[in-house]
């Protein structure tokens, strides 16, 4: 089955393309550590998936592009024509003359109502050329204003056009630091509305990404495209083919299908988040070497503490006790609704998951065996020989949501900039509307552990 993808924005185009380019290199690595029948059987279900054939051999990425500016998706047709190895399709992208100036309501007031046919044509051709549909995939940020604005605007429109088909929105949660003075307000307009159209929101925070270049890959100017690639990386390992059942060599056929499945349970609960082991430049991975239980025991660790690194992770944080009372606050416990180890490489078969099956680790009205699952293949996954992933529906972003709810609510309290979205037709009730949602989702989040 395949996936559309929908780049929407500056930020959308930019690690959309070096999401294709990830996906592609890795398909054609020539070191997979596996047979060469299986490695075909790999590159046969990923091009599936993500690219569709076109006569002269060059693979076209199943994509629509969209921007309110055509500066980025110009340089972003180039640099996939340029790779040769693969392309956009010809007429796979609607671009303006005029942004969005960073307003939301902006985005979703004026540019999505007036280029709705446009755009929807376009997803309905790509549409067309799937033999079977296994959803969309969104990739937008929710700090400026055709990502986030357009983004929630054309998310609405495809759950209404398509409303039998998955949604999963890429996210990226702007610097804690600020890039735009009302980051705060377009955020929290964008997820209200995902969290209503939406079937999951996959969220990577900035900072933390920001964190693993410069700790984790030793890198010293740190660019966006550095950071691009480091959220292709993550989004790669999760969304590459694996077995469809232990033991078996065939791959799954519906990876967002079976993503919702075992990590959405309840659709009050859909904030997703990826974390990766290892992660490491090439002159550090030249000198390390790498066993399962290591590579579990850490990642097992950074999920119950939080951490979205291997880097500086609080050993001293353990799941609760049943019947004893928690201990201080620092050493907060990140409980989980569901969670999905996905490994890939050598021995696979060897790796022990014991340790994410402990029923302290999840919310009480969900046994472990309906909140754990594991995807494996030998098939190795970019660089690494052994590499696990996994993707968690859990209490990670309480916090930061908290502090942006926190901001915006303070900004909105003293009217701030209100009269730029009022002047498009967001009203102060959509601000309120979105707060009370908000509010519902981080008690949600909080009462897991009751």
């Amino acid at each position: 089955m395949s996936i559309v993808t929908l780049q929407l924005g500056q930020c959308g185009n930019q690690i959309g393309f070096e999401v294709f380019d990830a996906l592609f290199s890795d398909a054609h690595y020539h070191q997979g550590l596996c047979s060469k029948r299986e490695n075909e059987a790999y590159q046969a279900s990923c091009k599936e998936r993500f690219f569709s054939e076109e006569e002269n051999g060059v693979p076209i990425a199943r994509a629509v592009l969209v921007d309110m500016e055509p500066k980025v998706i110009n340089q972003t047709l180039s640099k996939a024509a340029q790779s040769g190895r693969w392309k956009y399709g010809q007429h796979s992208c609607f671009c303006q003359k005029q942004g969005s100036g960073n307003n939301w309501a902006y985005g979703y007031s004026v540019h999505g109502p007036r280029h709705e046919e446009s755009i929807m044509n376009l997803i309905q051709k790509e549409v067309e050329k799937c033999d079977s549909l296994s959803g969309f995939f969104i990739i937008m940020s929710m700090a400026g204003g055709t990502g986030s604005g357009l983004g929630a605007f054309v998310t609405q429109n495809l759950q209404d056009q398509y409303s039998n088909s998955l949604k999963m929105n890429q996210i990226i949660w702007p610097y804690g630091t600020g890039e735009v003075i009302v980051q705060n307000y377009n955020s929290i307009l964008t997820l209200s509305h995902l969290y209503r159209s939406s079937d999951a929101l996959l969220v990577h925070e900035n900072d933390a990404v920001h964190k693993i270049c410069a700790k984790l890959m030793n890198i010293k100017q740190i660019s966006f495209s550095d950071i691009n690639q480091v959220l292709a990386h993550q989004l790669g390992s999760v969304f590459q083919p694996t077995y469809s059942v232990e033991g078996s060599f065939h791959y799954r056929r519906n990876p967002l299908g079976d993503l919702m499945e075992n990590l959405v349970p309840h659709p009050e609960f859909k904030m997703l988040g990826i974390r990766n082991i290892p992660q490491m430049s090439e002159n550090s991975l030249a000198y390390s070497t790498f066993t399962w239980a290591g590579l579990l025991k850490h990642l097992r660790q950074m999920l119950i503490s939080n951490a979205k690194m291997e880097e500086g992770i609080n050993w001293h944080v353990r799941p609760p006790v049943s019947g004893l009372p928690t201990l201080s606050k620092e050493l907060h416990f990140n409980t989980s609704i569901a969670n999905l180890v996905i490994l890939r490489g050598k021995s696979v078969h060897s790796a022990d998951l014991g340790g994410f099956k402990d029923p302290a680790l999840y919310t009480s009205w969900l046994e472990p065996d309906n909140a754990f699952s594991v995807w494996k293949t030998q098939r190795a996954f970019s660089k690494y020989e052994k590499s696990a992933a996994l993707v968690s529906n859990s209490q990670f972003l309480v916090k930061p949501l908290d502090m942006i709810v926190g901001k915006a609510w303070n900004m909105f309290a003293s009217k701030a900039y209100i009269h730029q979205y009022t002047k498009f037709g967001i009203e102060e009730e959509d601000f309120l509307d979105s707060f009370t949602l908000l509010e519902q989702v981080i008690a949600s989040y909080c009462n897991l552990r009751f």
